[in-house]
């Protein structure tokens, strides 16, 4: 839903990337200007968007990701946790390019999704799934009965709270951890928050602000990188462990935990105004940024001692460029404005070379993601949560060059 914020000024990099097919331009100018050209990069994505559509019939499946040697999107059902990420994808294309057809199918797939609003709550997901679907689709619309499912789903997702605690419990299946919060659910707090100014009640607001408050006290360590998971007493709220779960170890540096941290204390702060979110998610963002490897993606995990023969994680870096582009346009200071804004552009300029893109390869838009390395699960293949938020950074800086253009 985030996808305006606006940081102006010149972006500085030394340029080593190649020119794909047209579609990225990325050239030196006498400043070692580098340019990424994401009105054409957007142009190329939907072309690829439209031929999906016409092999997903169903409205009630949804890309997922596609295994060694596959083509085609593997998909899942509507309770899956990634359910809301292709509707996304559908809504984003259309609001680049203003099809009609496109809006269709975005309006076709949201509506499957309505049942998660109106069921018990299985888990912290809900956001995952209603913000790129439903909250996209109201934002591009006005339509009120997307308002209307949005009010609902954010309350289903407020019955996770524990008042005794002061989080979300994220995992409710998970039975050994008394109560569980994680880094990913940032991310769904901005339901909340959005209910919250939307007509919903204050108490949503609170949750939200209480839980990134809990994460920001238990989950994001000294350093600044970030536990995946940490289990809390269900009484007394009190801290039990911290454990990796998704990353290498209890005490790793899990890639696209980090992102989510990222970007998720960048929206808390967005909507608190509470120094101490912004802070955290600057420092979570520096730590990120000295860590990169020289080739600028990072590994499923910065601490994996298999580094280099590990794989990357291309989801952690479109993640992350969203997550900076928001900071860029929260921060104060001109010089960390640039900062985050240069580190944005350089990752989405990495990413949209053909090292990182699948071409005709696939149904996808960018591949080398990892899901969960430790199940052995969606290593190094492409995952729809990536093209997302690809898709999301590209239109942020689709806005700004038009905003550039209009000054």
């Amino acid at each position: 839903m985030n996808l305006y914020l606006i940081m102006k000024g010149t972006v500085v990099f030394c340029v080593f990337l190649v020119v794909l097919m047209g579609v990225v331009r990325c050239h030196t100018s006498s400043n070692n200007e580098v340019k990424v050209d994401s009105k054409k990069i957007l142009e190329s994505n939907i072309i690829k968007i439209k031929e999906v559509v016409r092999t997903v019939v169903s409205s009630d499946t949804f890309p997922r990701t596609i295994s060694p040697g596959n083509k085609e999107w593997e998909c899942v059902g509507v309770r899956d946790w990634c359910s809301g990420f292709w509707p996304g994808v559908l809504w984003y294309a259309y609001e680049a390019s203003g099809d009609a057809a496109l809006k269709k199918e975005a309006e076709r797939f949201t509506a499957s999704l309505k049942e998660i609003a109106y069921t018990p709550a299985m888990d912290h997901d809900i956001g995952f799934q209603m913000l790129p679907s439903y909250g996209n689709g109201y934002r591009l619309t006005g339509n009120v009965e997307y308002k209307k499912i949005l009010l609902a789903a954010a309350d289903t997702l407020a019955t996770l709270f524990n008042p005794n605690v002061g989080s979300i419990h994220s995992w409710p299946f998970k039975p050994q951890y008394p109560h569980n919060t994680i880094i990913d659910n940032m991310m769904n707090l901005e339901l909340l928050f959005w209910a919250a100014k939307n007509g919903g009640e204050q108490r949503l607001y609170d949750i939200a602000e209480s839980h990134a408050e809990v994460t920001m006290k238990y989950i994001v360590r000294p350093d600044y990188s970030a536990y995946h998971l940490v289990s809390l007493d269900d009484k007394s709220g009190a801290f039990i462990e911290g454990k990796a779960h998704q990353g290498y170890a209890d005490e790793s540096m899990w890639a696209r935990g980090q992102t989510w941290g990222i970007y998720g204390f960048a929206i808390a702060y967005r909507e608190t105004k509470r120094k101490d979110f912004l802070v955290t998610s600057m420092k979570m963002c520096d730590r990120f940024l000295e860590r990169l490897p020289e080739d600028g993606i990072p590994f499923w995990d910065f601490d994996d001692p298999a580094i280099p023969n590990t794989p990357k994680d291309v989801s952690a870096a479109a993640v992350a460029a969203c997550g900076m582009l928001e900071l860029s346009g929260l921060v104060m200071e001109k010089t960390d404005q640039q900062r985050y804004y240069n580190a944005a552009l350089k990752l989405l300029s990495i990413l949209s070379t053909d090292k990182y893109t699948c071409g005709d390869e696939n149904q996808a838009i960018l591949t080398h993601s990892v899901g969960h390395m430790p199940k052995n699960s969606e290593i190094d293949v492409p995952i729809i949560y990536a093209d997302y938020y690809y898709m999301e950074a590209l239109l942020r800086l689709k806005k700004i060059e038009q905003d550039k253009i209009v000054e």
